[in-house]
Formats: C-alpha cells, sequence, structure tokens
C-alpha cells in the first residue's frame, strides 16, 4: 500500500498537470487506483490547504466536482523582464551586502505592478 505522502503527492501532480482544464474529481480517483471516498477526502483537504479550487460541474448528466490547480507553473517567461537579471550590482547584492534585494526599489516595484502603477500616477499628479 503507498504511503499517505506519496498518495498526496501523486493526486496533486494529477490535479496539476491537468492544467486549466482541470480534472474531474472521480478521473483522479480512478487514476490513485482509490476507492472514491479517499478521492474526496484528498480533493477536500487540497481545497482546505488552498491547493485546489473544487468547482461543481454537470458532467454527463451527473454532478460531480472538477479540481483546479491554484498553483502556477513557473516558466523562464515569468522571470524574464526582472531586473536582477540586467542589474550592474548584482554580484553586491545579497541579504546584509552593500545592495540588498530587501530594500532594492527596482525589485520591489517589479514584484508589485500595482504599487509600480500607483507611483507611476502619483508623479504624473504631482509633475515629478
Amino acid at each position: 500500500m503507498p504511503k499517505k505522502n506519496d498518495l498526496e503527492r501523486r493526486a496533486l501532480r494529477l490535479v496539476i498537470d491537468a492544467g486549466e482544464e482541470g480534472i474531474l474529481q472521480s478521473d483522479m480517483w480512478k487514476k490513485l487506483g482509490v476507492t472514491s471516498r479517499e478521492g474526496s477526502r484528498l480533493a477536500l483537504k487540497f481545497e482546505e490547504k488552498g491547493a485546489v479550487e473544487r468547482k461543481r460541474v454537470l458532467h454527463e448528466g451527473r454532478w460531480t466536482y472538477k479540481l483546479f490547480s491554484l498553483a502556477k507553473m513557473v516558466t523562464i517567461d515569468s522571470i524574464g523582464d526582472c531586473p536582477c537579471i540586467t542589474c550592474e550590482g548584482l554580484d553586491k547584492c545579497f541579504p546584509g551586502g552593500q545592495i540588498t534585494p530587501i530594500h532594492c526599489q527596482l525589485l520591489t516595484l517589479w514584484m508589485d505592478p500595482e504599487l509600480a502603477e500607483s507611483l507611476a500616477n502619483e508623479a504624473a499628479e504631482t509633475g515629478n
């Protein structure tokens, strides 16, 4: 019998691999070779942890749940415009260093686009 953690990892992997299409809860437990009760418990556990979203859907005339991963896959595209990549001070940048990512304004603005937009609007209003 597989270990509980291994089963949870495999179940979560199925949901993540399903991508934006999601996976029917029943398909997940069938692929895992567990009972519907075990599959439902896994899905509820993942939902409680905020790892998946369960949506009630009508499938082949019956109500069931579809699971969608809330985790987003990281790709190189997601960091392609990170200011650290082209920063001239990168070799001096580390916590406690001459330059620190904790206080880097460029990095902060890149990580929080709403803050960057707010500051840009503020600067436009004040004429700076």
